[in-house]
């Protein structure tokens, strides 16, 4: 019986969904307009099929009564035509009557946002084009949108002043428009908003006061006003945001006082208002707020910390850093056992003892204070920073005068003074004779350091005079190791920083400020007083031996006005494990990152591509810093370490070589060139084999070329050795002097090029063959590859030259090496590869350095390591007699 009743209410329910409607289109108007839209942004068929129902097989639209009223191309994937040329096409939009969402995000949408978009969708309550790669202005037609709930635009190229007809968005709630080009001052407007419960105008370029009138925004729980030029002073009328839960007014250029009335902000979590100009003293009633985050990092904030702030016990993250508090700690603080917080109280002029510890923080840093006596307890694990203070134990403290003047101009008693004790006469005799023959041992080691410095620089001379025999003893796979003792001229290496001034620029080495972590140190972006961006590399002598990092301070100091390499602005040395560069910023990063403007990095999907113009202007730019490197310097100097992410470029994508700590010259390798390739191979990093000749940058360059023409990124430097070999055995069988509608086949897909650029890219496919030859020998010089990228043409066309003996032959000949002995590689491409390019691979293993050519018998000379091939000689001497 009861399988029965089960059977039943079974059957009730299957035939109550089979007689469910099926949402379906109810208008041809706007199934045709789908079909537009699926054309004009080139959809995939996939996604969007064109026999399937809208409602139910499409990806990302929404129906309701027939009627289409979401539409998400967020995550759709375009065909191969549609990413060729992706534009801002939604021109049947309109049709969609009920349309009520329309969401791109991360969904290319190159161009402006159409003026007639806020005329005639009137429905929509949500629109989100962020990260879009939209430019020009918002029409001010986006306020006639009087549902809007929801408007994002942020991380785009959005460019003009902030328009004043968004004020007429009277239901608005989310307004996102940071990370754009945007000018001007805050319209007073915006005030009217008041059912805003976001916003966000973060890191664009606006200026003048923040509206006292945004006190009035009842509902607000996120105001991000920051990394613009805001300026003025807080308005106390923030106080009145009593929801408001997040706020963040960082790096701008605020000045004036904290306002008490932002004690009234009590949900608030996170306040974020450092780096600016705010000045005065911090006031008890902000520091009754249940605060998770706090920042007040580079201001000029004086007095003491109120005594609010030790009972917080909830606060995580608090930054007072770089400011003029001073005051002591109180014994026993609430929030030192918080566990797992951050709190930086570095760079002020906090005092007193700290021995009966600091809890169970996670990070703390009162470094750059006159913290006095025993260093603190702490947890084991947590990591304190303790350096330039008055501890009486501990490493890297200020001097005992400086400390002493700091306690006696505040009438303090400083815990290191000790009573005077005359020394009696016994003790006063043996300090005499310590003395005296104290001064004359130090005597003896100042001849004895002079002697050792003349016999030093007779040695330098003769290295350089034996500078030729050392370059023919190279084998193709390593470099006679010679002594060469560091002496660096500081003069050549910028101005010389403070630690507090790099400490000040990076906001103390914030996470947020931090660029990438590098091999040879982690790179942050700073700002000097100034207001110049820089880039400041931290090296950290733990890791990195303090021999090589005075090496490249040298190697650096003599190439570093160059124009093709990055400059060097500054240096500081005044900390012993620790050194700061200070590099000139580039604006578009490096080639890793602007050869595509990512928003899929895994799948490199709709991605903005450089040109191929600007391609081979950052190859030629590329090849010039080498053959300087390698042609000009004397001794030639070996860059080590060529890849994408090597090749910085500025703001007209002109090449900075940078990553130049693995430079070094040609027959002056030290001890600690050993010990960094020693720790190379047990790392795993990818170098092939200990050379260190020109040849292995030449292959190095090769693989960047193969980059530029196939826009594959990584090949040199993320592959692992197996990808990178089987990735070239698949695709150099494509590039072949005889065959040029081959190289089609591995070319980037997102490059638009007629029959002359093809040519080109042509050349440049047939010269990165070149330059991967197996045999480190038969590689071109970057002399000679240099004039090949200025001269694509001459590469791939017999008609250029005048004479019929200098043939495209000759000049392939000289860059094609052995490799062009092979007829096999265009007669059957597709079903077999070039036998002596597998075999040459192999030998080669993941960077061609070309070591397993030859035997350790075979000797070299300076010739074989820098080739000049009869054939290009003969080349470039009918050249210049026509």
């Amino acid at each position: 019986m009861e399988a029965k009743i089960l059977l039943f209410f079974i059957f009730i329910f299957l035939n109550s969904v089979a007689t469910q409607p099926v949402p379906r289109l109810s208008y041809v108007t706007e199934w045709r307009a789908l079909l537009d839209l699926r054309s004009s942004l080139g959809i995939r068929a996939k996604d969007w099929p064109k026999k399937g129902n809208p409602c139910l097989n499409w990806t990302g639209i929404t129906c309701e009564n027939g009627h289409i009223t979401r539409i998400n191309l967020s995550g759709l994937k375009r065909t191969r035509q549609g990413k060729l040329n992706p534009r801002f096409d939604i021109d049947s939009l309109p049709n969609f009557t009920f349309l009520s969402s329309f969401n791109s995000s991360g969904f290319l949408l190159r161009g402006s946002i159409p003026e007639w978009l806020g005329q005639r969708l009137s429905n929509l309550t949500v629109l989100d084009l962020r990260s879009s790669s939209i430019d020009g202005s918002i029409p001010s037609s986006i306020g006639s949108l009087t549902r809007l709930s929801s408007l994002y635009l942020s991380n785009n190229s959005i460019t003009g002043t902030f328009p004043s007809a968004l004020g007429r968005l009277l239901s608005l709630s989310v307004l996102d428009l940071s990370l754009n080009l945007l000018t001007g001052q805050i319209p007073s407007e915006i005030s009217s908003l008041g059912n805003l419960s976001h916003l966000d105008l973060s890191s664009n370029f606006l200026s003048g006061g923040i509206p006292p009138s945004f006190g009035s925004f009842s509902r607000l729980r996120l105001l991000n006003l920051s990394n613009n030029s805001l300026s003025e002073s807080i308005p106390a009328q923030l106080g009145n945001l009593s929801e408001l839960i997040e706020l963040d007014l960082g790096h701008n250029s605020l000045m004036g006082s904290l306002p008490k009335e932002l004690g009234g902000l009590r949900s608030l979590r996170k306040m974020m208002i450092g780096n600016n100009q705010l000045e005065g003293s911090l006031f008890n009633d902000i520091f009754r707020n249940e605060l998770e985050l706090l920042v007040l990092c580079r201001n000029y904030f004086t007095g003491v910390l109120p005594n609010d702030l030790w009972s917080m016990s909830n606060l995580k993250y608090l930054d007072v850093s770089g400011n003029n508090l001073t005051g002591v700690f109180p014994s026993h603080i609430a929030f030192f056992n918080v566990t797992s917080a951050v709190f930086n109280f570095s760079y002020n002029h906090f005092y007193g003892n700290l021995s009966y510890g600091i809890g169970n923080l996670s990070i703390i840093d009162v470094s750059g204070n006159y913290f006095e006596g025993s260093p603190p307890n702490y947890t084991r694990g947590s990591i304190v920073l303790l350096p330039n203070n008055c501890f009486s134990s501990a490493s890297g403290q200020r001097n005992a005068d400086a400390c002493k003047k700091f306690y006696s101009e505040r009438g303090i008693p400083f815990g290191g003074d000790e009573p005077i004790q005359r020394p009696n006469g016994r003790e006063r005799m043996a300090y005499i004779m310590v003395g005296v023959f104290g001064g004359l041992g130090f005597v003896m080691v100042v001849i004895t350091g002079i002697l050792l410095l003349l016999k030093t620089c007779n040695v330098g001379s003769t290295n350089h005079e034996r500078g030729n025999s050392n370059v023919r003893s190279i084998l193709e796979g390593g470099v006679e190791p010679a002594t060469k003792d560091v002496s660096v001229d500081f003069s050549t290496l910028g101005e010389s920083f403070t630690y507090e001034q790099m400490l000040l620029a990076t906001c103390n080495f914030s996470n947020q400020n931090l660029i990438k972590n590098g091999h040879s140190g982690d790179l942050f972006q700073g700002i000097l007083d100034g207001g110049q961006i820089v880039v400041i590399k931290r090296v950290d002598l733990h890791s990195l031996m303090k021999e090589s990092f005075m090496s490249e301070l040298d190697l650096y100091g003599k190439v570093s006005s160059h124009r093709r390499l990055v400059p060097l602005l500054g240096h500081c040395l005044e900390n012993e494990h620790e050194k700061l560069l200070v590099y000139k910023y580039m604006p578009n990063g490096d080639l890793s990152n602007s050869l595509y403007r990512l928003t899929n990095v895994e799948e490199q999907e709709d991605l903005q591509s450089l040109d191929w113009i600007t391609r081979l202007k950052i190859a030629i730019g590329t090849a010039e810093a080498l053959s300087y490197l390698h042609h000009e310097c004397n001794p030639p100097i070996l860059h080590r370490d060529i890849q994408a992410s090597s090749i910085l470029l500025d703001d007209k994508y002109e090449v900075r070589l940078g990553s130049l700590s693995e430079v070094c010259a040609l027959g002056v390798n030290n001890h600690q060139n050993m010990i960094s390739r020693l720790l190379r191979q047990t790392s795993g990093k990818r170098t092939g084999s200990s050379s260190t000749a020109c040849a292995y940058d030449v292959y190095s360059f090769g693989l960047v070329l193969l980059e530029l023409v196939t826009g594959r990124l990584g090949i040199s430097s993320q592959l692992n050795d197996a990808d990178a070999k089987q990735w070239l055995d698949n695709n150099l069988p494509f590039i072949t002097v005889h065959d040029k509608e081959l190289v089609i086949k591995i070319v980037d897909q997102s490059l638009l090029i007629d029959e002359d650029l093809l040519e080109e890219v042509w050349a440049v496919a047939i010269v990165a063959k070149s330059c991967l030859n197996p045999k480190a020998s038969r590689r071109p010089s970057m002399r000679h590859v240099l004039k090949a990228l200025e001269n694509p043409f001459k590469v791939v066309r017999e008609e250029i030259f005048s004479s019929g003996a200098s043939s495209r032959r000759s000049w392939t000949a000289a860059f094609f090496g052995s490799w062009n002995h092979s007829s096999s590689e265009s007669s059957n491409v597709s079903g077999q590869t070039n036998k002596e390019i597998i075999g040459g691979l192999r030998q080669v293993g993941s960077r061609g350095s070309g070591a397993n050519d030859y035997s350790s018998s075979h000797k070299r000379s300076s010739s074989d390591v820098f080739p000049e091939p009869v054939e290009m000689q003969d080349v470039e001497r009918q050249d210049d007699s026509t």
